[in-house]
């Protein structure tokens, strides 16, 4: 088989189960295009899955192909696709709604109930995901990049696009970030790219806090003045708890119930609490939330701000790139799912495949 009649894939069987595989390639059908895939990043989920074989209840039951952050070059047009260019470089979106239940119809397709997300075994048949040498893609989820960006850089256009969507939710209700005291709980991917978003909307002073060194030394290079080890340092937000608290807005991505209440505690009366994180039942403040009549919201994906997402990388206005502790070839990919699992020494590992 040559090379070009076969496609590598990181492929899931189970949990602890994660094989490279050869398949068959595919041809772009009309709307769609070919990606020769060049960066993708693991997450959080992609981890989730190798290590327990799911998600709380969701659960792999076939196969599946990981990842949905990722970029490539564009290698193949089908039929009827315009405004795209064999080797441009694309980031790509890995959200399909399905436009006609009633939440896309209420303008709302993030939370639509079909929704097919690249990477996915929330349905049967699994949606496969983006680690792959090469695949097949609606033309409408890629979106071009300028030349000179790093394809590890649009890669992380996905999670960018999870922060800003959790911007605006809390911008919605505690207006704008500029000027403000920002506080975020949780010094990963999405904590790192929280405070970049944070720095780029013009917050006046934003503190990070985390257990981990590493990564709040990660989070000061996103643009943070203060990165507090809680665990080391269990007095350091001393300074933002005095009185009834002087955070104006919290980014909570850790869902690890000491840093809501530690959020809590440094939220002035009326602050506003995005919610980005997720796990089970946690135990909530709620006597201090109530008391200082905290606004609570939650913020789940992204919707047009993925395109956001890779204006500002592709303009240079948020650079993505130190939050890149590692990249691995595709044949190390074990090797690249057990460093991400470190939290001790990684924020987000990619992955490099074809022509990369």
């Amino acid at each position: 088989m040559t090379q070009m009649q076969e496609n590598r894939v990181v492929r899931l069987h189970g949990q602890d189960d994660l094989k490279i595989e050869a398949l068959a390639l595919q041809a772009p059908g009309a709307g769609e295009v070919r990606v020769a895939v060049l960066a993708g990043g693991i997450c959080g989920s992609d981890l989730h899955y190798w290590l327990e074989g799911g998600i709380g209840t969701i659960r792999v039951r076939e196969p599946i192909i990981l990842g949905h952050e990722a970029a490539g070059r564009i290698e193949a047009l089908g039929d009827g696709v315009t405004g795209l260019q064999i080797g441009q470089l694309v980031a790509m979106n890995p959200s399909h709604p399905c436009g006609s239940c009633d939440f896309c119809s209420q303008g709302l397709p993030h939370h639509c109930t079909a929704m097919r997300f690249k990477g996915s075994a929330m349905y049967l048949p699994h949606e496969q995901g983006m680690f792959r040498d090469r695949m097949v893609i609606g033309a409408k989820q890629c979106h071009p990049l300028p030349e000179g960006i790093a394809p590890g850089a649009a890669a992380c256009a996905e999670p960018l696009a999870v922060c800003l969507h959790a911007a605006n939710r809390g911008e919605v209700v505690g207006g704008s970030l500029a000027g403000k005291t920002v506080l975020v709980t949780g010094a990963g991917p999405i904590g790192a790219l929280c405070v970049a978003v944070a720095r780029q909307r013009g917050a006046a002073e934003i503190i990070v806090t985390d257990i981990q060194d590493a990564t709040l030394a990660v989070a000061r290079q996103m643009g943070a003045d203060h990165a507090i080890n809680t665990a080391s340092a269990p007095e350091g937000l001393a300074e933002w708890q005095a009185g009834k608290g002087r955070v104006d807005l919290v980014f909570e991505c850790s869902a690890a119930a000491p840093a809501i209440r530690d959020a809590v505690s440094c939220l002035r009366p009326l602050g506003v609490l995005v919610q980005v994180g997720v796990a089970g039942p946690t135990p909530l403040p709620l006597n201090v939330m109530v008391g200082k009549e905290i606004l609570f919201i939650g913020s789940h994906r992204f919707d047009t701000e993925f395109a956001d997402a890779v204006r500002l990388i592709g303009s240079g206005a948020i650079d993505p790139r130190p939050m890149i502790t590692a990249t691995y070839p595709m044949a190390e990919a074990l090797t690249a799912f057990r460093a991400a699992s470190d939290r001790g020494q990684s924020v987000k590992v990619q992955l490099s495949f074809a022509g990369a």
